[in-house]
């Protein structure tokens, strides 16, 4: 993988709920904190419109491409360009040189 490829700077965010010590049965506080903020490079990214139940749809798919990090989740997001990204799919590129991040826009 080149460096000169990963041109863009990405967040990967993770969101934990902190325990309700007042109301135990009462869910607690969602916190959303940063996981890492490395550097990525676009592979793809495309506007998809279809027909869904509700009417039309507009989904946002990209695909980024990181060096190895250890411990990226599902169900982790990505931030990037002022956006949200749900990770959908992540891919290991060769042995532990690299992740391919597919994911989808946060509507």
């Amino acid at each position: 993988m080149r460096s000169g490829k990963l041109d863009r700077v990405i967040d990967i965010t993770r969101t934990t709920t902190t325990p309700n010590t007042d109301e135990p049965w009462e869910p607690g506080t969602p916190v959303t904190t940063t996981v890492a903020t490395v550097r990525a490079q676009v592979i793809q990214q495309s506007t998809e419109e279809f027909m869904k139940s509700f009417g039309e749809a507009q989904e946002t798919a990209i695909v980024f491409r990181i060096r190895w990090l250890d411990g990226v989740l599902l169900t982790d997001q990505i931030a990037y360009d002022g956006k949200s990204f749900d990770i959908v799919e992540i891919k290991e590129i060769g042995r532990r040189r690299g992740l391919e991040l597919r994911a989808k826009a946060v509507n």
